[in-house]
């Protein structure tokens, strides 16, 4: 007989508080199994986005059981974050793993049949699994092995240790990003934050593609949140950087765009330095020129070149999106020597979002695509943010 949910997935919160990472797939195909399924099991998304990769048990090899996040049903629920049924047998139901609005994976409950009530208990599961994994993967390097299918740089770890999540939103905005090469990225990084009413955005891009660049891009996230935490201002966060870099790391330039967005008013404040602008997307269309301002110096100078940052205002419209690149997206170079071009981006932007296409699905699409226009090799870093600002519907997709 099933047991009631609540009892279920009670005693499922009150083992994981001392369970070990790589006992959790084997309590979440016990709370399945307490809840009449026949097994449950936890697949994670690799680095790239490219696999879904089953969490393995103590002496288990997860990554044979790989499935592919194109062309099957558990990419399906993955890519369009919904729960799929598979209708042979046995039955078996694919359910997003999501933390907030990020997801990480999907679920796969297996059973004889399934009833309304065993849905219910399955999406109760992978609310409460998705939580596990995220809580325990800050102290283990299970998930982290899991979801890599290859040995990553030291500057790539470094840079992706300082990383938020990619995705992030409330019920009034979303912010999303992508970046490769995973396992190599040297120089460029991103952050995106909430705070008392306004989400922060940063996208940074360093000279080079080393340890040092991936040194300059971490000391600026870190110049970047210290600042943000004790009060300052954009131009604060900028002259921050750009002392730190010219103390610490001579030599060591760094472009960017740092960004404030009021989640009441819509009012847009950013700071670009030396970096490409930032683009306006409005109804699915870009509003040509919107975010462009003139030049300035990148950061890293120091005092000889010291001067003013202009901080730059606009106001959105609700539904508008921000979208803030690296030149690494837009001068990828294919093996004939054609660049991917900023009118592709923008192309493949507005006709994802256009579509409908939830904002983590869209970049993870485009990034694919500039891999696929680079054969899998870039050799600069590509990193994209996208933010929207959705005050008046309440909506967390982009």
């Amino acid at each position: 007989m099933a047991e009631e949910p609540g009892a279920a997935l009670g005693l499922f919160l009150e083992r994981s508080h001392t369970a070990a990472p790589l006992q959790v797939p084997q309590l979440v195909d016990e709370a399945a199994r307490l809840l009449g399924m026949e097994s449950a099991t936890v697949y994670l998304a690799d680095m790239q986005e490219d696999q879904l990769v089953p969490l393995p048990s103590p002496g288990e090899d997860g990554e044979a059981g790989a499935l592919a996040i194109e062309g099957t049903v558990a990419g399906w629920a993955y890519r369009t974050m919904s729960l799929r049924l598979s209708h042979r047998r046995p039955l078996a139901v694919w359910l997003p793993l999501v933390d907030g609005i990020a997801r990480i994976g999907v679920l796969q409950i297996v059973a004889d049949r399934i009833t309304p009530a065993m849905l219910d208990g399955a999406t109760q599961l992978a609310a409460v699994t998705a939580l596990t994994v995220v809580s325990k993967s800050g102290f283990s390097d299970v998930f982290s092995r899991a979801a890599r299918r290859r040995p990553m740089t030291t500057a790539a770890e470094m840079v992706w240790a300082f990383l938020p999540p990619l995705t992030l939103g409330t019920d009034r905005v979303t912010s999303t990003a992508a970046l490769e090469p995973a396992y190599e990225i040297g120089g460029d990084a991103f952050d995106h934050g909430l705070d008392d009413g306004r989400l922060h955005l940063s996208v940074v891009d360093a000279m080079g593609h080393d340890l040092a660049a991936g040194l300059a891009s971490a000391v600026a996230l870190a110049g970047c949140r210290s600042t943000r935490r004790a009060g300052g201002t954009l131009t604060d966060i900028t002259d921050r950087i750009d002392e730190d870099l010219h103390r610490w790391q001579p030599g060591g330039l760094l472009t960017g765009v740092f960004a404030d967005l009021d989640l009441g008013t819509g009012q847009l404040a950013w700071i670009n330095a030396g970096h490409p602008p930032p683009l306006l997307i409005r109804a699915h269309h870009v509003v040509p020129g919107a975010l462009e301002a003139s030049g300035e110096l990148p950061l890293g100078l120091g005092p000889d070149y010291e001067h003013s940052r202009t901080v730059h205002e606009t106001q959105l419209e609700p539904g508008d999106r921000v979208l803030i690149h690296t030149d690494g997206v837009t001068e990828a170079r294919s093996a004939t020597g054609r660049q991917f071009g900023e009118d592709q981006l923008i192309d493949f932007v507005t006709r994802a979002l256009a579509a409908g296409e939830p904002a983590p699905e869209a970049l993870r699409r485009l990034i694919h695509a500039i891999l696929d226009h680079h054969h899998g090799q870039l050799q600069d870093d590509a990193t994209i943010v996208l933010a929207e600002w959705h005050p008046e519907t309440g909506d967390t997709r982009l």
